[in-house]
């Protein structure tokens, strides 16, 4: 594949793989990122002896893959809430989620949840999806955001908690024996 058609392939998915990105991915900079990333392989891949088949369904697996990994890095991110625990254990999203070194089902697994996770919370209201991403996904303290938005800490917590009872009954099917 020559140099005009990489770029053209580039600047024909730019905006679609963008924009599934961002569905998935919070922080708008972790976003951009990603999309960087996944470019910079695709050029990478152009490089090796066998050429990519199928351009998009490529690029569009390696994003998900990108997605997946900056999952795994958030090690730090307590979701005890959404395990119904009341003891003082801590929980992190990797705990909950199946092994990502596990072989192909529990990747696929552990990708299946995290994109379920992440259409839970996008239909979440703005005020709760802030409050809960901010919280579990960034580290950010109730006394953080309250600084930052003005917004009392007693409302941040009942948003959270709202959007962590909501959830909790969307998600409980991927949870319940069939």
């Amino acid at each position: 594949m020559t140099e005009q058609a990489i770029t053209a392939a580039v600047l024909k998915e730019r905006s679609r793989l963008g924009n599934f990105i961002r569905r998935r991915v919070a922080d708008p900079t972790d976003a951009d990122d990603i999309l960087q990333d996944v470019f910079h392989e695709f050029v990478q891949a152009y490089r090796l002896p066998e050429p990519i088949e199928q351009v998009t369904a490529w690029l569009y697996r390696v994003a998900r893959n990108r997605i997946i990994d900056r999952f795994r890095k958030k090690r730090e991110v307590a979701l005890a809430d959404l395990t119904g625990s009341d003891d003082d254990e801590e929980y992190t999203l990797d705990l909950l989620l199946p092994s990502p070194d596990g072989g192909p089902e529990e990747a696929y697994a552990r990708a299946t949840l995290l994109e379920e996770l992440q259409a839970a919370l996008e239909d979440l209201p703005a005020a709760q999806r802030d409050v809960f991403v901010a919280h579990e996904l960034d580290g950010v303290s109730f006394k953080e955001m309250a600084e930052a938005s003005g917004t009392p800490i007693n409302t941040l917590l009942a948003r959270k908690r709202y959007a962590v009872q909501y959830l909790r009954a969307r998600l409980q099917y991927l949870y319940e024996p069939e």
